[in-house]
């Protein structure tokens, strides 16, 4: 399956993997050792305040406990410990959407922390509680995330696009008793406001006790008296220093809530220890973090992308994190390669989807740059299709860089099925191989491994130390989402919602969601199948696959899709007859499509995520009732019902 691209190793010569050979000899180890391995990374990357009495607690499998009885606070690791040599070190590097600039060195972010964990705790935030924060992509989000981690709170970020519904179900459920949010913020050049969202989450709201106000770009706003505080005008009355909460390797860190099979969102909780030490090992294996990089991941802070990428990844390492207010292609589409080149980027972490629009955009816009600083690409959140992949290396990369496209979820915390950059060669559109300690595995619905070729179940066998610990306040939820599905050897195994496919090389390729599936005459077909074989026509920028409801096969396959260049408008038939023979010889004629859209673009979060649900009820004729005001381009919607309805 697919061309094989070899790493340069050059570009990598203190990686911590020179060779496959050394992949091979850690998995082998965590093979003979599980636990004793894990142990021996805690130990040296960990600044402990008490070290663990063992490392894995299995009695109440599967709620796992790592490093038992130790004791640290991740902030303490992600900054204090940096002062000795790193204090002038550039900690964050931020640019706002309007060009602004600000260099954060560590020692400046250990005084913003300690004053912003000082006004906390002033307000009675003590261990254990938590804290909602739903702020844009500016450094106080930073400050606020680590000032509540210091004072040994939980965090819950909620993304900054999210409505006031949306928002209020997550204060709700967390029991927050503290809302931090910002007046607004910039994107694409206007502002946008986010205290009246939160104004508006709060009605009959009783449990929050103050709104902390970050004015970023001073529009009015109201202020509910007794209730809401300026930060600005506050937070230099506080101390600039602190001492950290001494936490329990067990203690939740941050809980972040992702979208369920039902309509209520899941609130992931995270523990302390265990995600920070795999935080720190990925950014050392997948990204080859080296004492003078400059990393960008261009993730929100609302996704755990951001947690672990934006903030406690990089800071662990005692790296120079880049964070980016807005958006990659504007005001045009070299905005990112412009920033790559002035701050020197090492490593830049994106989306498929921001991959697959740049390339639209401005498909020769990385020319015009230096980008040479660049050793490392990397994406996340879908598997990137081939035609993506090959023009992110040859144009971005100029065929030298290595690409890194990472599979992981909210629920794993970091990394867990990933090429390494000095060693492994890459396929594009595979994930290529789990990381050492990671025993994931491909399986049918007995937890028989799956023959090449076949489609299958993606689990995790044994416990890892970055994983979920449980779903805030439903244990039941956790067990019946996680380990429910799956058993090998009759022990219940962490079941991802994924499917994949191993391939003659034992390469693994992810399919996408199980239950994102249509099915066509008792066929069930992936929709992220389809949608990689539809973006091999050269014409299509991008797809999102949908079922419809049919008479005859019970589901149809709608294919919306985005061209490339006005200068294929016109030629639809053509396409369709092209596109269709594309999926005819790569699927069969079982996954023709029935019904296509030709669409300006598709209807996404601020995020990138594709909302398919929107796709599906426009192809039913429903009713759309899902929030569309969260969306990149709310009025993308009408115009997509406008061309179904006058193709129909």
């Amino acid at each position: 399956m697919g061309e094989i691209f070899y790493p340069k190793k050059e570009l990598f010569p203190y990686a911590k993997f020179k060779s496959m050979g050394d992949y091979w000899e850690l998995v082998e180890r965590f093979k003979r050792d599980y636990e004793g391995t894990w142990e021996a990374f805690a130990r040296e990357k960990i600044d402990w305040f008490q070290l663990f009495d063992y490392p894995l607690d299995k009695s109440n499998a599967p709620f796992y406990k790592w490093f038992v009885n130790g004791k640290l606070n991740v902030t303490y690791q992600c900054i204090d410990r940096h002062l000795k040599d790193k204090k002038n070190k550039v900690a964050i590097l931020w640019e706002g959407d309007n060009g602004e600039k600000r260099a954060i060195t560590y020692l400046e972010l250990y005084r913003e922390v300690s004053r912003f964990a000082n006004m906390l705790k002033d307000l009675g935030v003590k261990k254990g509680d938590r804290v909602v924060i739903y702020m844009p992509m500016i450094p106080e989000a930073v400050f606020a995330m680590l000032a509540v981690a210091r004072i040994g709170a939980v965090h819950s970020v909620v993304f900054g696009g999210f409505s006031a519904e949306a928002l209020k179900d997550r204060i709700l459920d967390a029991q927050a008793k503290i809302v931090i949010t910002a007046d607004g913020a910039y994107r694409k050049g206007r502002p946008y406001m986010l205290k009246p969202v939160v104004d508006e989450a709060l009605k009959g709201v009783d449990i929050v006790e103050k709104v902390v106000v970050v004015e970023r770009n001073g529009e009015d706003i109201c202020w509910v008296k007794g209730r809401d505080i300026s930060y600005n005008e506050l937070i230099s009355n506080y101390p600039d220093t602190s001492q950290p909460e001494v936490m329990d390797s067990e203690d939740p860190l941050f809980l972040l809530y992702t979208s369920g099979s039902t309509g209520k969102p899941k609130g992931v909780q995270h523990s302390q220890a265990g995600y920070i030490l795999w935080a720190q090992l990925t950014m050392e294996w997948v990204f080859d973090i080296q004492p003078n990089d400059t990393f960008w991941c261009t993730a929100d802070i609302g996704w755990i992308t951001g947690h672990t990428y934006i903030v406690y990844g990089p800071l662990a390492s005692g790296a120079t994190t880049l964070m980016f207010e807005g958006v990659l292609t504007y005001p045009d589409p070299g905005r990112g390669w412009r920033m790559v080149e002035e701050y020197q980027v090492n490593q830049f972490y994106t989306a498929p989807t921001a991959i697959r629009l740049l390339h639209k955009l401005g498909p020769d816009e990385p020319d015009k740059y230096d980008l040479s600083s660049l050793r490392i690409l990397g994406t996340v959140g879908e598997p990137i299709d081939p035609p993506a992949w090959k023009w992110y290396y040859q144009k971005v990369g100029r065929g030298r860089c290595s690409i890194v496209d990472t599979w992981w979820q909210t629920e794993t915390g970091g990394h867990m099925i990933s090429p390494l950059p000095a060693a492994t060669p890459v396929k594009p559109g595979s994930a290529t191989f789990p990381l050492p300690g990671i025993f994931a595995e491909i399986v049918n619905e007995n937890g028989e491994k799956a023959p090449v070729g076949e489609k299958g179940l993606l689990v995790i066998k044994k416990p890892w130390p970055s994983m979920i610990r449980t779903i805030w306040g439903d244990p039941d939820r956790f067990i019946q989402s996680y380990f429910s599905r799956v058993k090998i050897d009759g022990k219940p195994v962490y079941f991802s919602g994924d499917g994949a496919i191993y391939d003659e090389d034992g390469y693994i390729w992810i399919t996408g969601r199980v239950d994102d599936v249509i099915n066509v005459s008792g066929h069930r077909l992936g929709t992220a199948e389809i949608e990689a074989v539809i973006k091999k026509h050269p014409a299509v920028a991008e797809v999102a696959v949908v079922g419809r409801p049919d008479e005859i096969k019970g589901e149809s396959i709608f294919a919306y899709i985005v061209l490339k260049g006005e200068d294929t408008i016109g030629e639809e038939m053509e396409l369709v007859q092209e596109i269709n023979q594309i999926i005819t010889k790569e699927i069969g004629a079982i996954a023709k499509v029935d019904n296509f859209a030709f669409v300006p673009g598709l209807p996404k979060t601020r995020s990138g995520k594709i909302m398919r649900r929107i796709l599906r009820a426009i192809a039913k004729g429903e009713e759309i009732k899902q929030d569309t005001s969260t969306l990149e381009n709310p009025q993308i919607v009408e115009a997509i019902i406008q061309i179904v309805q006058k193709g129909s």
